[in-house]
């Protein structure tokens, strides 16, 4: 089965390929422009967004603003003049542009009204992480990372005196948290600040209340937790109640709060002790949508869009009869429906769900589609990406025309050789239909020649390497230097329905083990170009965790392994990560200690005896989720068997490689390896 083309951009890019092309880079990859999330004036004349590009001598990205005006066919994005420096950017009620600007090392507030100047409108006491703009401009809420105190200073507020030392004391988990250690009493809150004299007064109330927890919830939660009522009196926002069962819990739930701080905050969803996130009003005021799960503890269950009537509290799940995944909520402008990002069989498409009877239609197709801003008349403005090019700007208006605004990066991928992408199916474990994608090289290079395969395996475990741009783990590059990159969406893989998601639990290492060995065999044996003595495999988080699986539970399947942040003993694990529902979900919902045989059962060092396969190791030392400790066990034990193996490790990287030097040189030690053991160039 083949794939078109996500993104029209990606298919100008290989029209409009010249003669002599030359093979992507990482350095190619980082230089390409990043597209921000769109914001669209009161007007819906003009979108604002970043175009972020990549100072690589400072080794960080630059987030200049630009305005596209959307009533120009054909309109070019404009550097936004007088907002230089600024951040988190969005439109105003009243027509202006509001943004967070460093000012003497603290993020502060400007207004800059189209053709004006831009003001300093906030003179906060602390640094802040983030800000809402209530509908009616007279009041503005920030979350920021603060002690137990009623103000955003903590201005009136005396805390008991720190000991001399440097150490930190902890009665109750977390004690640390993906990348950083937590701050006793410390917790990202929210604050509130009335408008007055076009300026924020007062030092900031505290909407959170009495609540113990993090709003936005941590380590990845931001704006799209928290929503105001339209008339601006209410606040909704996401938040889970700290406690001692913290690291085991995902019980987010959605609290009301007045926006001036007048009342404590009401727990809206109580009742239900799994995830309620994405709290989005309707246009009317009358209805709360968010996305729910049913099971605790677990954070891949099926996310259910529900509809509560504010007045009364009656609540309905709208897609309970749909087996995906509701990932982001926005409602259409006249109220009558609400737009959806979805995963759904390797791609991620918009779809919009009908608010009275719940009926789905898809409004995109190939490739990954985000940051959804509806606009008046049925169309919907949005992001997408595939796995050829990363995002542009869309507009798809109410009668499912597609229309592309933006082509930020087709000068740089019209230099790079053309790579082919294609969908497949096959009968995987437990006689299951799995899907799995391949990207090749389709230059005249590499038109005839046998290929050596770079397997990547996703992380997760419940997730998909689909159609979709990474500049992480990035399935173009892989395929740069004259490989095949095959990927399978085994059993536990997101975008066919809760039950296949659910498979993989207490079963890590059988049918995604089987998943994959089919899936390559098949892949093998239906494509002529594939060469099945030269392949090597590479894998992530729980990709890198199958990495030290197959090392002992397929030691003859590869020339060679990439492992990434790899789980590598399952009881030391158990014991090490921060969050612990991951770990007890995975294997049964028990401790290591109620039920050791679960973890055991899938567990890599019991099989180091078969190791054979020469691997590289790469690890962060602030990974807290797989700690490092598990990657230098790993590669302890490769150094002690005498395989051949390389050890790679970054001080200043967590679970992802993120600083744009560090990415290079990952995938240059990663191209030197594959090229070492796949007798082919490396770039």
């Amino acid at each position: 089965m083949r794939l078109a083309l996500a993104a029209s951009v990606a298919a100008a890019a290989l029209s409009a390929t010249p003669s002599i092309a030359r093979p992507m880079t990482a350095t190619d990859m980082h230089m390409m422009k990043r597209l921000g999330a769109p914001s669209v004036s009161p007007d819906g004349r003009w979108a604002l967004f970043t175009i972020s590009d990549t100072d690589l001598g400072a080794n960080r990205r630059r987030n200049p603003l630009y305005l596209l005006d959307l009533n120009a066919r054909g309109a070019a994005p404009k550097l936004l003049a007088g907002a230089e420096g600024g951040n988190s950017a969005v439109w105003g009620p009243d027509g202006a542009i509001y943004f967070l600007k460093t000012v003497n090392e603290r993020s502060q507030l400007f207004r800059l009204p189209v053709g004006g100047a831009a003001v300093q409108i906030s003179d906060f006491g602390a640094e802040i992480s983030g800000f809402e703009l209530s509908p009616k401009g007279d009041r503005v809420i920030v979350w920021a990372d603060r002690p137990d105190c009623p103000d955003l200073a903590c201005a009136a507020t005396t805390f008991p005196r720190k000991a001399d030392g440097s150490g930190r004391v902890y009665d109750k988990l977390f004690v640390r948290h993906w990348d950083t250690w937590v701050e006793p009493g410390v917790r990202s809150r929210i604050y509130s600040y009335p408008v007055e004299g076009g300026k924020l007064t007062g030092m900031g109330v505290r909407l959170t209340g009495e609540l113990e927890g993090d709003t936005p919830s941590k380590p990845f939660g931001g704006g799209e937790e928290i929503d105001w009522s339209p008339d601006g009196r209410t606040v909704y926002f996401a938040l889970r109640e700290a406690g001692r069962i913290e690291a085991k819990s995902t019980n987010l739930d959605i609290f009301a709060s007045p926006a001036d701080g007048s009342a404590p905050p009401t727990n809206l969803t109580d009742a239900n002790d799994a995830t309620d996130t994405l709290p989005t009003v309707s246009p009317d005021g009358r209805t709360l949508a968010y996305a729910a799960m049913t099971r605790p503890t677990y954070e891949a269950d099926r996310q259910v869009l529900m509809l509560r009537d504010i007045a009364t509290g009656q609540t309905r799940a709208l897609t309970q009869g749909w087996d995906r995944s509701v990932g982001s909520i926005a409602w259409a402008k006249d109220g009558k429906s609400l737009i959806v990002a979805v995963q759904d069989v390797l791609e991620h498409p918009l779809y919009r769900v009908d608010a009275a009877s719940g009926k789905v239609a898809r409004l995109t197709r190939e490739g990954t589609a985000n940051n959804a801003v509806p606009l008046a008349g049925g169309a919907v403005l949005y992001t997408s990406n595939s796995a050829l090019a990363p995002d542009d700007l869309y507009r798809v208006d109410a009668r499912g025309r597609v229309t592309q605004l933006t082509a930020l990066n087709k000068a740089l991928l019209d230099q790079l050789d053309p790579v082919s992408i294609e969908k497949f199916n096959f009968k995987g474990a437990n006689n299951d239909t799995v899907w799995g994608i391949k990207l090749k090289p389709a230059g005249p290079v590499h038109a005839a020649a046998k290929l050596p395969i770079a397997f990547v395996v996703h992380g997760g475990p419940q997730g998909s390497f689909g159609n979709g741009w990474s500049y992480r783990w990035n399935p173009r590059l892989f395929a740069s230097p004259g490989y095949a990159v095959v990927s399978i969406d085994f059993h536990g893989s997101t975008g066919y329905g809760q039950a296949f998601t659910d498979s993989i639990q207490n079963n890590w290492g059988g049918w995604p083990l089987e998943d994959l060995q089919k899936g390559l065999a098949h892949a093998i044996a239906t494509d002529g170009q594939l060469d099945a003595n030269r392949k090597c495999a590479l894998g992530a988080s729980y990709g890198g965790y199958m990495m030290n699986w197959i090392a002992g539970r397929w030691p003859d399947g590869f020339n060679c392994l990439v492992q990434h942040d790899g789980v590598f003993d399952q009881r030391a694990m158990a014991y090490e990560t921060e969050e612990l529902w991951f770990t007890e979900w995975e294997h049964g919902g028990k401790a290591y200690y109620e039920d050791p045989a679960a973890y055991e059962r899938w567990n890599p060092v019991n099989h180091v005896t078969a190791w054979k396969t020469p691997m590289l190791v790469i690890t962060g030392e602030k990974d807290f989720r797989i700690p490092y400790s598990q990657g230098l066990a790993s590669f302890t034990a490769l150094q002690r068997k005498g395989i051949p193996s390389k050890l790679l490790v970054f001080p200043d990287e967590n679970h992802w490689v993120l600083k744009p030097k560090n990415s290079i040189q990952w995938y240059d030690e990663v191209f030197k390896w594959l090229g070492t053991y796949l007798t082919t160039s490396a770039n």
